[in-house]
Order: C-alpha cells, then sequence, then structure tokens
C-alpha cells in the first residue's frame, strides 16, 4: 500500500497533524509541550524569544529555546525588530544545530511591543518587514521559517495581504494569520474572512495556517472548511486543555472520538504538569508556583469549591498539590459545555501603542532605529 501522505509539509517537515501549538509566552516551556505531545500530533513551538537576547546568551533565552532529546520537530519562534540581529540569532540556531524550524514573530500585540514598533506593528514598515524576513531565510539554510503575523494595526491600516506577498516571495515555507489587528487585542470575533483572503491571494504555493477562536476540535474543522487554510495553530483554547491536540487528530482524521476528562482524570493531568515543570525548572518550587496560572483553566467548569480552588492557586509543593487535588470527587464528569469554550486573556478592544508618526508612513526612519531597539529589551516579547 502506497504511504499515507503528511496532513501539513512545512519545508521539509511533514507532519501527520495540520496542527501547530502557537508560541504562549509563559505557557508554552518544555513541560507544557511534552504534555500536549502526549496527546497528539502537531508541531510544538516554544515560547517566543527575542533575538536581542539569544544572541546574548542570556540564561533565560537558552532555557526557552532548550528542546529535549524526544521532542522532535524541534520549533523555535523568535521575535526581532533588527535585521542584523535576527540574522545572527538564526545562524546561532543553525549553526549549532538547535531547531529544526524557525518562527517569525510578527503577531504579538501587547503595548509594551508595539510602542517601540515591534509585533505586530512591524509589518506597517514594508521594507524593514521584508529585510528581517529575508535575512531570516537566507540565514536558515535548508531550514524552514515562517511567519505568524496579524491582520494588520486596526482596521484603516491593514497589513497581512502585503506582508503574505512578501514572505512567499522572500521564500518563507508557511505563514500563519491572526484574524484580529492589534488594535483588537483579544476581543470580539476573530476574522476567518480574512485567512480565507490570505489563502486565495497566496494560492497553493505554500501553506497558510489559521489562528484565533479555535477552542475545539470542531472549530477547526469549520475553519479550514470555511477558509481554504492548510492547518490551524492553537493558542488561547488549550489552556488548561492539552488534551485538546487528541480531539484535534481525532477530528481532522474523520473520527468522531473526543477526549472528555473526568475530574479525577484533570486532577491527574494537572499533577504530572507540575511534575514536568519542577523537571523543567530543575526546582520543584518554582515549578508548581508557575504551575498556579494555569490552575482555573484546568477546572473550568468542573464542581471545584471556590476555597479549594483558592488553596490549589497558592500551592507551593508536589505534596501539597498531590493532597489538594485528593480532595476533589474524583468521580464527578466532563461538565460539558462549562469546560469549554474562551479561555485565557480576553480584552477590550483600544487604539493601539506607537511609536509617534509611526503610521505616516510605510518606509522605516533611521531616526526610529533607538526607539526600536527598546522593543527588545525583554527576552520574551510577551
Amino acid at each position: 500500500m502506497p504511504a499515507t501522505p503528511p496532513a501539513l509539509s512545512i519545508g521539509p517537515i511533514e507532519l501527520d497533524s495540520p496542527v501547530v501549538l502557537a508560541p504562549m509566552a509563559g505557557i508554552t516551556n518544555t513541560a507544557f509541550r511534552r504534555l500536549c505531545r502526549e496527546y497528539g500530533a502537531g508541531l510544538y513551538v516554544t515560547e517566543m524569544v527575542t533575538t536581542r537576547a539569544l544572541v546574548e546568551r542570556s540564561p533565560k533565552s537558552m532555557r526557552i529555546i532548550h528542546h529535549e532529546p524526544y521532542e522532535t520537530p524541534r520549533s523555535v519562534q523568535l521575535y526581532g525588530v533588527d535585521p542584523v540581529t535576527v540574522g545572527q540569532a538564526v545562524r546561532m540556531l543553525v549553526e549549532e544545530d538547535r531547531a529544526d524550524h524557525i518562527d517569525l514573530n510578527f503577531g504579538c500585540p501587547v503595548p509594551k511591543v508595539t510602542r517601540k514598533g515591534g509585533g505586530s506593528a512591524l509589518p506597517w514598515k514594508i521594507d524593514l518587514f521584508t529585510a528581517i524576513v529575508t535575512t531570516a531565510v537566507r540565514e536558515a539554510g535548508d531550514i524552514p521559517v515562517t511567519v505568524k503575523m496579524r491582520k494588520g494595526i486596526d482596521a484603516d491600516h491593514l497589513t497581512y495581504l502585503d506582508a503574505g506577498q512578501i514572505a512567499a516571495r522572500a521564500g518563507v515555507a508557511a505563514m500563519t494569520l491572526h484574524g484580529r489587528t492589534t488594535a483588537d487585542l483579544y476581543s470580539g470575533t476573530a476574522d476567518w474572512d480574512a485567512i480565507a483572503r490570505l489563502k486565495d491571494t497566496i494560492g497553493d504555493a505554500i501553506p497558510v495556517l489559521g489562528n484565533g477562536d479555535i477552542f475545539s476540535a470542531e472549530d477547526a474543522q469549520a475553519m479550514m472548511a470555511k477558509t481554504g487554510c492548510d492547518g490551524v495553530v492553537i493558542g488561547r483554547g488549550c489552556q488548561g486543555r492539552p488534551w485538546l491536540f487528541g480531539d484535534l487528530q481525532a477530528a481532522l482524521n474523520g473520527s468522531d472520538e473526543r477526549i472528555r476528562p473526568n475530574l479525577g482524570e484533570v486532577a491527574q493531568t494537572v499533577y504530572t504538569h507540575g511534575v514536568y515543570l519542577a523537571e523543567y525548572y530543575d526546582d520543584e518550587f518554582y515549578g508548581v508556583r508557575d504551575l498556579r496560572k494555569h490552575i482555573a483553566w484546568y477546572f473550568k467548569g468542573y464542581p471545584v469549591g471556590g476555597d479549594l480552588r483558592k488553596r490549589l492557586a497558592h500551592v507551593s509543593s508536589l505534596e501539597e498539590l498531590r493532597a489538594l487535588l485528593d480532595e476533589l470527587d474524583h468521580t464527578a464528569p466532563y461538565p460539558g459545555e462549562a469546560a469549554e469554550g474562551s479561555r485565557g486573556r480576553t480584552t477590550r478592544a483600544k487604539r493601539p501603542h506607537l511609536p509617534d508618526g509611526w503610521l505616516s508612513s510605510r518606509t522605516f526612519s533611521e531616526d526610529l532605529r533607538e526607539e526600536l531597539s527598546l522593543a527588545e529589551l525583554d527576552v520574551s516579547g510577551g
């Protein structure tokens, strides 16, 4: 029998499921990626790391890009605002064999990034965007480079069609569009029609992936059917639900099978996540402390009393975590719709924070160079 064709190819990387874990600062570390991999196939991307921190080899940046031997393919997302620094970071990853895939972030909408011209504000400057993408592709050599972006800055300043065509000409292996603008942040409903327009514009030259408002396997199926996109990128929808990747793999392979954990199964996943985080940080306290942010997501919709939720949100050791989880009613069934839907960041649309005069021209001016460099002061742009 002939071999089953891959569900999605990104350059030489062949995926059994057309699903990508979206980089999320403070979320998609090795521990969470490991959990997600245990439930389903796909591409699992690191937290976003700034190219400047990576070139300077800050300890935190090196931890972010670390992959365990079982993590293949190894996918790293870079955030940069300077073509030279981006090129140096890409060259480092390639020469030191630290990645099999590199993604460039042009989608971060948070004010501390966009007010300096980075993230989703950057594609407005066509020449700067072109230089960064072209440099990254050149320095990557045989390693596939992809881009992740938003529709634009706001409804009056859209960039995604221009950026998509520029990136395709530069030689990227795929691109992802989040169907919101910078101004939208995470508000309202993602514009899937924009994803369809980008797919129509790019055609079959390279894969186009859709992102935004995928909270179930059925959402992924609906997005792909409506837009014609080649795959989906999952962000907030998997927070507290690493089993979503199992649902996605089943659904996109034509199966009706879904993972519907009871409270005991959720509790075991929470504990495993805590163990993996303790291993990731090589410190039990830091690992369990990092788990705290996930607690509300895991137990969304489940019958967990307010006092117990509060104690779980202040847990400080694996022993304490195990004891608190044992207080749950492990027989409580999956609560259905109450456990599904939107989670993570929800915000109102806001006026974008941009450098003075940013929108006056689509050409980058050197007098913005110093201000733009401030966008990379942190290790992660998110």
